[in-house]
């Protein structure tokens, strides 16, 4: 399970250091494809698989489908962490998330989401108020 939030830079080769408490999960690799809100979403490659294997039952007669597996698949990097901890982020990953230098590292449960600074910032403070009112919805009768 991924969570906290982190504060990791690029280096000028466009590697992120990833947290030191995710490494461990993400020692025989990752996948690191765009996410929603113009974040990256970091898997491992179990729950990527698993991913895969739900969205193999979608119907791909449904145009939202393909939409969906188009874009998640298509701008896909499979990764594995160098010895210091650090993944490639892929050119066109970092322009679709504008990441420059600054980031922010989120774990999200069973993934990892990589923020541009400002992106984040203006989510996180969007998001507060309905963060409260949201409980009701994915916890109903709690």
């Amino acid at each position: 399970m991924f969570f906290g939030t982190y504060t990791p830079k690029l280096d000028e080769k466009g590697r992120l250091f990833l947290p030191a408490k995710f490494r461990d999960e993400l020692t025989e690799g990752l996948v690191v494809t765009r996410g929603q809100e113009r974040c990256l979403t970091v898997w491992s490659l179990e729950d990527f698989g698993k991913l895969t294997d739900r969205l193999r039952e979608a119907p791909v007669t449904q145009k939202s489908t393909r939409d969906y597996v188009r874009m998640l698949f298509a701008a896909a990097s499979q990764e594995v962490p160098d010895k210091q901890g650090r993944i490639n982020i892929p050119a066109p990953l970092r322009e679709y998330a504008s990441l420059r230098k600054e980031c922010v590292v989120i774990g999200s449960m069973n993934r990892i989401e990589i923020w541009d600074p400002t992106s984040w910032a203006s989510y996180s403070e969007e998001q507060e108020q309905k963060f409260s009112e949201l409980s009701d919805e994915v916890f109903p009768g709690i």
